[in-house]
């Protein structure tokens, strides 16, 4: 598991150190560094799986695309370099370094240390961001395979479609930034058994029926069918939420279908301790749907997935509490984090990123201004209190 994630002079932080846990919880206003701790790490993913010998990390590519250097360096303070760490159970500390011209569009890796004591120096070749000698070790191979490994679910994503798209399991094997390679893992892994400690009793093991029936906790009596098309590389997908019904296009039943679901696949077709990063899965969501994908997602934790989300939703974070307080999950295996903009932190002597504490019983310690308090401003603002 990542225990840590450093960034010094990356984005809107000058200086961040952000202690991580099998949940983790970003929350906070617009614009201020969240989806910035997940591209550090999607960026590291990338080049790992796209470019395996590059000696550049590439800040454009398939799952990202972030522009050039001077879009990525912090522009206070930033120069010409900034750098990435991860502290990690196998492979303890990592650094890496970057450099660049500010109109590049990739960075050259300057320096990687590890505490392991391993160190790149020049000519010696990285493989998967790493000097060889500690990617072929079991530590720097463990977590070269869960940062390659990754899910990123971005906050825009797929909407119903009438065909998906299958592809070759060893090119996508997992549902995609924008959930738009689900139908193909849900459709090529349909009978493969899921690896986590996460079943719906009473329901075959198999990752179809349990999508299935852990969709069926979101949508009541949710079924569906995927159906090969003759002579495309493509499937439909059909959806019915009634026994009285037939199947539906996803077009018919609302986005909260097609939102939820590569959630739901990414998931259960991971295998444990793989890393799964989710920008508001509440997409679409009723409130009651939102706490229930916070408690979902607090079970996937549970059972042996690292997963870190992105959220403007009260109702997934009542959601985590609840898994919280009913014994799901470990109080010290979540973490919540409230981000402030740096303007708004430097003016107000706050610090940028704060972090409340959560307790055996749900409660959570302190409520700093602005994490998720709205609901109460408005109640005063209509009571004639504010």
């Amino acid at each position: 598991m990542i225990t840590r994630i450093d960034l010094r002079n990356f984005k809107c932080f000058s200086a961040l150190k952000l202690p991580l846990r099998r949940l983790t919880l970003l929350s906070g206003l617009n614009a201020s560094g969240k989806s910035s701790v997940l591209q550090a790490l999607v960026l590291l993913h990338q080049t790992m799986r796209e470019h395996e010998w590059s000696q550049r990390l590439m800040l454009n590519g398939s799952a990202l695309r972030l522009g050039a250097v001077r879009d990525v360096i912090d522009q206070i303070g930033g120069g010409r370099g900034c750098s990435v760490a991860l502290e990690d159970d196998d492979a303890g500390l990592v650094e890496w370094e970057f450099s660049g011209e500010q109109g590049a569009m990739s960075m050259a890796v300057i320096l990687v240390r590890a505490t392991a004591e391993w160190r790149r120096a020049d000519p010696q070749p990285l493989q998967y961001l790493l000097p060889e000698a500690l990617a072929n070790s079991p530590v720097g191979a463990s977590l070269a395979r869960r940062l390659r490994g990754l899910t990123w679910l971005a906050a825009e994503r797929l909407g119903p479609r009438d065909l998906y798209a299958l592809d070759d399991p060893e090119l996508t094997p997992v549902v995609g930034q924008a959930g738009e390679h689900t139908a193909s893992v849900l459709y090529s892994g349909a009978d493969e058994r899921v690896a986590i400690p996460l079943l719906v009793q009473e329901v075959p093991p198999t990752l179809l029926r349990q999508v299935e029936a852990r969709m069926g906790e979101f949508f009541p009596g949710f079924r569906m069918d995927l159906s090969p098309v003759t002579g495309a590389n493509a499937v439909t997908l059909g959806v019915r939420t009634s026994r009285d019904t037939d199947f539906h296009r996803p077009g018919h039943t609302g986005f909260g279908v097609t939102q939820v679901l590569p959630i739901v696949v990414a998931v259960l077709a991971a295998k444990p301790d793989d890393l799964l990063l989710i920008e508001n899965p509440e997409v679409h969501l009723h409130p009651a749907g939102q706490s229930r994908m916070g408690e979902f997602l607090a079970a996937a934790a549970k059972a042996g997935l690292q997963v870190l989300i992105e959220s403007h939703s009260d109702h997934v974070l009542n959601g985590i509490r609840r898994a919280v307080r009913n014994g799901i999950l470990d109080p010290d295996d979540t973490a919540l984090y409230y981000f402030r903009p740096r303007h708004e932190a430097e003016t107000s002597a706050a610090a940028q990123v704060e972090s409340p504490s959560i307790d055996a019983d749900g409660n959570i310690d302190t409520w700093p201004a602005g994490f998720f308090d709205q609901f109460d401003h408005d109640m005063n603002v209509l009571a004639g209190w504010d």
